[in-house]
């Protein structure tokens, strides 16, 4: 255990998760690939059509077709087997990640408003129990949408552009992000699980929000010094929050899927202990380098308080 705790490590969660001790997770926190096609590392399905990903000759080398994340002639058939080779994904990882968690723990997963239903059966199916789904609710969102009357102006239908002007083809902003809180079964009541084991309470006390209770609409930002190295990255606000509102000082937070490290920031900022894994080297290198630097900066800020 002591060789894996409290680092980052590069490699394959599904390598790494049975050389953690059973029952030893306090708290399992992750920004898991949603299976929405952002890029190469957030595909999980066999779809042959050409258009996925931006891989047809007229869309190689344009990254916005990349980052679409469905075809651009539109779905077919092999499409609706992507959320089924999403969900066989998650419970790949979920069953070795079931007995590592003490009894009453959380499982906070964040993921794709079309995907994380297929997340959560998968927890599910594996002995987790869904508790809520909470939003985090973002300060901004890019119209992801194309206005249906230029589309029809390029084809050089004047007619049907005017009557379909103010429409758009594609999603409302996406203004918000599911997170899935589930928890491991536990016996007997839940005070006494939070007496013997030490989880499966909520710390209200420390996660008020102007003085109020919290809600299962959290909105908490970036802060303006925060350095932004992934595409899908959380702010640590958020990440320290759930951390803070579901476990105590000393306990262990498992993310296998860390990206850029923040949720080994955020334990590190709260006297926690965590397990990280990242299979992405350039990924993995900007997280060690990331946490290296903000503990340094923790360093420096502890030792002034002290003089």
């Amino acid at each position: 255990m002591d060789t894996i705790l409290d680092r980052i490590i590069q490699g394959d969660c599904i390598d790494w998760l049975p050389k953690i001790p059973p029952e030893s997770v306090h708290l399992f926190l992750s920004d898991i690939p949603y299976g929405i096609g952002l890029d190469d590392w957030d595909v999980f399905h066999k779809n042959t059509n050409s258009a996925y990903l931006g891989q047809s000759p007229a869309q190689r080398g344009k990254s916005g077709f990349k980052r679409r994340g469905k075809p651009i002639q539109g779905w077919n058939a092999a499409d609706r087997n992507i959320v089924k080779d999403y969900q066989e994904w998650c419970g790949n990882w979920a069953k070795l990640v079931y007995p590592l968690m003490i009894k009453g723990a959380s499982l906070f997963v964040f993921g794709g408003r079309r995907t994380i239903h297929r997340a959560i059966v998968a927890l599910e199916d594996t002995g987790f129990l869904l508790r809520d789904i909470l939003i985090w609710k973002k300060d901004s969102a890019h119209h992801r949408s194309q206005r249906l009357e230029i589309v029809l102006a390029r084809r050089d239908e004047k007619a049907l552009a005017e009557k379909w002007k103010g429409w758009r083809i594609g999603n409302l902003a996406p203004i918000y992000e599911p997170i899935a809180w589930l928890f491991k079964p536990y016996e007997r009541t839940i005070t006494d699980n939070i007496v013997e084991n030490e989880v499966g309470g909520m710390n209200v006390s420390e996660c008020l929000i102007d003085g109020k209770s919290p809600t299962n609409v959290l909105e908490l930002d970036f802060r303006s010094d925060e350095n932004r190295l992934h595409e899908a990255q959380k702010p640590i606000a958020l990440m320290e929050y759930l951390i803070r509102l579901t476990t105590i000082e000393n306990q262990v937070v498992l993310d296998p899927f860390i990206g850029s490290g923040t949720t080994a920031i955020a334990c590190q900022n709260l006297n926690r202990r965590f397990i990280g894994f990242e299979i992405n080297a350039s990924y993995y290198e900007d997280a060690v380098q990331r946490l290296e630097t903000e503990t340094r900066q923790l360093r420096f800020l502890h030792e002034s308080d002290s003089d």
